[in-house]
């Protein structure tokens, strides 16, 4: 693939990727979004996995709500061109094509590890023998530290009631009969599974309907960290019948860093009103709340789980994104992944290839992905590599100890970016070899 001497290879890679980018139904989103420049160029992004690119059109949101803000001071709430009193009802139907929900139980609020607490509030429920959570390892940190201290909150120990079902292969990777036959196996112990529907570190897609179902026939309640996975891959929370999920934005979703989370609640919970919750008054019901009743009158859709009023101006970043993808819609995006996808495999199979030796191995399961390839390095120094990746105008994600995170997002990745990154790979390797 060396630009230099035009290998057979090289030419049919290059070729491949115009021909793929001259058909790509999608090829007109890659312009809405802003690349950070190097020399004056678009550096090659691949970690949109990690914080996703910002559309052009989120300063013009976020400019609005400035300008209402300063127009209208508090009475923005109901003045505004969006008016902030109902901000999130502006999010919540565009985000429930994405995940594959009913409005009702869809609900934008606080970030996803808050979320996750808020949800554990009123699904974890440790009784008797039934107190242990079932979390897959490596799990993101994050998630881990909120169940340990859930249990703790609930007089449980962690080593006693924690479950991880651990990979012990070289790739991370778990196998979902071993999830499985785990769930069967403590099913008399088990009160809630919490698991990312992507695993962040090796890419992993879990089969979240069949996991799910084998949760409820243990008598659990299911829940899933959808942080790697909104936006990424095809949902159906609604149908899979999920207890629970909650995710961020700022990924995929392309809606700023730290950007306001999400969740998900079955609508089969909606008119229980006894369900336990830590309430907040944007939960009591909208015609009752300026009324500041001192009794809590919630909802019955997934808005009772809101405490606090809405944060403008990160909603406003993830309206703005949201609107891009109700246009380009879950399905065709997914398609255009699964090519991108196929494409860096080739490539970094072709890299390989070129010198004849394993040095990159991809671990994401082929029939188990979405838009993310991740690979573990075998070279000498594979921190430097990828920090001279970076220094190449290459912005892919690290995990310690020798993995590289690639994601080429459907909406403004192209497959060319794919072919350049193996240039640009096979350009600075022999250093490393």
């Amino acid at each position: 693939m060396n630009m230099n001497g035009k290998s057979a290879t090289y030419i049919h890679l290059q070729e491949k990727a115009r021909q793929l980018d001259a058909s790509d139904a999608l090829s007109q989103f890659r312009d809405l979004f802003l690349f950070p420049q190097q020399n004056g160029k678009n550096i090659l992004y691949f970690t949109g996995n990690s914080l996703g690119l910002q559309p052009k059109q989120t300063r013009e949101y976020i400019l609005q709500e400035l300008n209402d803000w300063a127009t209208y001071a508090v009475e923005g709430h109901f003045c505004a061109k969006r008016p902030w009193f109902a901000y999130h009802e502006f999010l919540t139907e565009k985000m429930a094509k994405v995940l594959g929900a009913l409005p009702k139980e869809v609900i934008m609020m606080n970030q996803l590890t808050s979320n996750l607490h808020f949800l554990m509030v009123s699904f974890y429920h440790p009784k008797g023998k039934k107190r242990k959570i079932l979390m897959e390892f490596p799990a993101f940190p994050s998630d881990i530290y909120a169940v340990q201290s859930q249990i703790k909150f609930h007089g449980g120990h962690p080593d006693e009631d924690l479950i991880m079902v651990k990979s012990e292969r070289e790739d991370y990777i778990i196998e979902e009969e071993k999830i499985l036959s785990t769930i069967e196996q403590h099913g008399n112990d088990l009160a809630l599974v919490l698991i990312g529907g992507v695993n962040y570190l090796s890419g992993q897609v879990f089969d979240l309907a069949k996991i799910t179902a084998a949760v409820h026939k243990a008598g659990a309640i299911c829940g899933w960290d959808l942080a790697h996975a909104a936006g990424n891959i095809e949902l159906h929370l609604h149908d899979w019948d999920v207890d629970f999920a909650v995710w961020c934005s700022y990924k995929y979703l392309n809606s700023g860093p730290g950007s306001v989370g999400g969740a998900f609640i079955h609508e089969r919970y909606l008119d229980n009103i006894d369900l336990p919750i830590f309430a907040g008054w944007w939960g009591t019901d909208k015609k009752e709340r300026f009324r500041m009743k001192p009794v809590f009158e919630p909802m019955r859709t997934a808005e009772r789980w809101q405490v606090s009023n809405a944060p403008i101006l990160s909603m406003a970043a993830c309206l703005a994104s949201l609107n891009v993808f109700e246009t380009a819609t879950m399905p065709a995006l997914v398609k255009k992944s699964k090519q991108l996808t196929a494409f860096l495999e080739e490539v970094i199979n072709s890299i390989n290839g070129t010198f004849q030796k394993d040095i990159f191995k991809i671990i994401t399961p082929k029939k188990s992905r979405g838009a993310q390839l991740s690979v573990i390095c075998h070279l000498s120094h594979p921190r430097i590599f990828f920090e001279t990746l970076l220094q190449n105008a290459v912005m892919v994600d690290w995990r310690e100890p020798n993995v590289i995170r690639l994601a080429p997002v459907p909406l403004y990745n192209s497959f060319e970016d794919i072919y350049k990154l193996g240039i640009v790979v096979e350009e600075i390797l022999p250093q490393f070899i």
